[in-house]
């Protein structure tokens, strides 16, 4: 009989302790992409358009949904009872019947209670060891009071950290700070207001007692400002600082046609990951950073081009800048023992994908990877996970089958990540040599930034208008980065252009809409938009009645032209009403 030396026995057991009690992976490991080493289950399947997740301690998962009401929205429960990592548990509970469910987000845990928001509210509810479903009703945490209700950038993430305090961000009514009472809808090439009022109750992060409820912002102390919007946010307990990824913000060359291309409004500006200082200053609305200069500059409404710095020299840098609009809504410290010693105390951010980089590909829809050290980064950023879209290129958001959103770590130190736009939900283990794994297990993955929706875009090759007619190309140059390529909107966040009244109904209305914008609530086709659409009357009545001729026979719509005239009559007579 052959006798094992006990040092290659002891080796052999220590290299297993990851893999015991690791369910069994799916074949194709759920359509994704990982590192060598890592493989991945589908835990549950189309739940709803998830958002963020938590997973609590004896490995029940909780997740937010995009709305809060209690017909179509509302919070998930799953519990997996036969040990294979698939949930045969799915409950709904904790729905809100109100505007205010609107924008559905964070999902967390803290001490014995479960927390998610709503565009307007933070709640809780006290969990009960061994059920699964919190009783009784939420309480609020906290109340969003103003008397503005709802606008964009308006979610509610949460983070706690080890002293007892709860941080929640409040974002900017606006892209860029624009006068939108004196301009009520915006307008291109307009400027932005200096001081910003936005900046006194927006655009910033507040430090709240988690050990209360029913507050309000007055409650809290403002610990950062200069900060756009903000879904993705973790706090981090190797250096106890708040970390967020920004959104930056949006339509540089919609807005600047004479001072940005469309290429640079489509990569710039950075998504900015941050570290939290106290009383820091980012920069926003005056200021942007530009991660190909790798230095923030003045913001065109501000008076810069692209180059100017200013007074952005003073502003706060960020520790990394990720390309534009990708879409970062969630953070996650990965403090776990399962994954390789790479991974200890690093960074995944999940991209949820890009809607205004027309005229090029969509970017985004991956989960990313920052190696941490001392509260810094260590090196560049990796691709953790990818294949959520399947296809490539995205030339429309709706094009992705999937959209990255929520990542949460297991009890076990597994990684769970949700998407948006069935409700999927994967489960991602390390089941290789965590002693060898180094460069060559990341090679995989270090070529998927070549694909489209990863990669720089080149100006020419990768420019989808390229042969259109004119009318198309307008449209796609100014109505595109938000309705889409395909007229079908953003779900939530921009309307469809497709067989709605708004498009084939009355030609005043719309010529007006295009020339003067539009802004509040609308409701197009069942579903309700808020948001700011800005005027396009720099643009000439016939690039009007070509870009909306062409909305009004595409997208399925079978309505009659618009001529150069209508426009000109419309335009008139609003100068006139003015």
């Amino acid at each position: 009989m052959r006798v094992i030396p006990m040092v290659v026995l002891s080796l052999f057991l220590c290299q297993c302790d990851s893999q015991i009690n690791l369910p069994l992976s799916d074949p194709d490991n759920g359509g994704l992409y990982f590192p060598d080493g890592f493989e991945a289950l589908v835990v549950a399947d189309s739940i709803g358009r998830a958002r963020h997740l938590a997973v609590n301690s004896n490995g029940d998962i909780y997740v937010k949904l995009s709305s809060s009401d209690s017909i179509y929205g509302g919070n998930m429960a799953l519990r997996d009872t036969d040990g294979d990592g698939k949930a045969n548990i799915i409950q709904k509970f904790g729905g809100v019947d109100s505007k205010r469910s609107l924008y559905g987000t964070s999902m967390a845990l803290h001490k014995d209670y479960i927390y998610f928001s709503t565009a307007l509210e933070l709640y809780r509810y006290k969990l009960t060891p061994g059920k699964l479903i919190p009783d009784g009703e939420p309480e609020v945490v906290l109340t969003d009071d103003h008397p503005h209700g709802v606008h964009w950038h308006i979610t509610k993430p949460v983070s706690f950290d080890n002293q007892g305090f709860m941080y929640v961000p409040f974002g900017t009514p606006s892209n860029a700070c624009q006068d939108l009472d004196g301009t009520p809808n915006g307008s291109p090439g307009g400027t932005g207001l200096d001081p910003c009022p936005e900046l006194e109750l927006h655009g910033g992060v507040w430090r709240f007692d988690a050990n209360k409820t029913g507050l309000t912002q007055k409650d809290g102390q403002r610990i950062a400002t200069g900060i756009r919007s903000v879904v993705a946010m973790d706090w981090n307990t190797v250096d106890n600082h708040l970390y967020i990824v920004m959104h930056g913000r949006d339509n540089l060359h919609s807005l600047f046609p004479n001072r940005f291309t469309p290429w640079e409004s489509a990569v710039l500006p950075s998504e900015e990951f941050l570290r939290i200082e106290e009383g820091a200053d980012y920069g926003w609305p005056y200021c942007y950073y530009d991660q190909t200069q790798e230095q923030k500059v003045l913001a065109p409404e501000y008076g810069g081009d692209g180059q100017i710095v200013g007074s952005c020299g003073e502003m706060d840098l960020p520790i990394m800048g990720f390309p534009g609009h990708w879409a970062p809504n969630d953070l996650l410290f990965y403090e776990g023992d399962q994954f390789p010693e790479h991974y200890k105390n690093g960074a995944f951010i999940a991209f949820h994908g890009s809607t205004n980089r027309a005229p090029y590909p969509q970017s985004g829809y991956f989960v990313c990877f920052v190696p941490f050290k001392n509260g810094l980064p260590t090196g560049e950023w990796e691709v953790f996970a990818d294949g959520f879209p399947v296809v490539d290129p995205i030339v429309n958001t709706r094009d992705a089958h999937y959209r990255p959103v929520g990542l949460a770590e297991g009890p076990d130190g597994s990684l769970y990540i949700t998407e948006s736009k069935k409700g999927k939900i994967w489960r991602v283990m390390f089941k290789g040599d965590k002693r060898r794994f180094g460069p060559d297990q990341l090679d995989s993955m270090e070529k998927r930034k070549s694909v489209s929706h990863i990669r720089t875009p080149d100006k020419v090759e990768d420019d989808l208008q390229r042969g259109l007619d004119s009318g198309q190309k307008a449209y796609n140059t100014f109505c595109g980065n938000c309705h889409q390529q395909d007229g079908m909107g953003a779900v939530g966040r921009f309307p469809t252009l497709a067989q709605t009244d708004w498009v084939t109904g009355d030609k005043k209305r719309l010529i007006n809409v295009v020339l003067n914008g539009l802004q509040g609530e609308i409701e197009v086709n069942g579903e309700i938009y808020n948001g700011v659409m800005p005027a396009h009357k720099f643009l000439g009545d016939a690039e009007i009645a070509g870009i909306l001729t062409y909305i009004r026979q595409s997208f399925g719509n079978k309505a009659d032209s618009i001529s150069t005239l209508e426009v000109e009559m419309v335009r008139n007579t609003s100068e006139m009403s003015n």
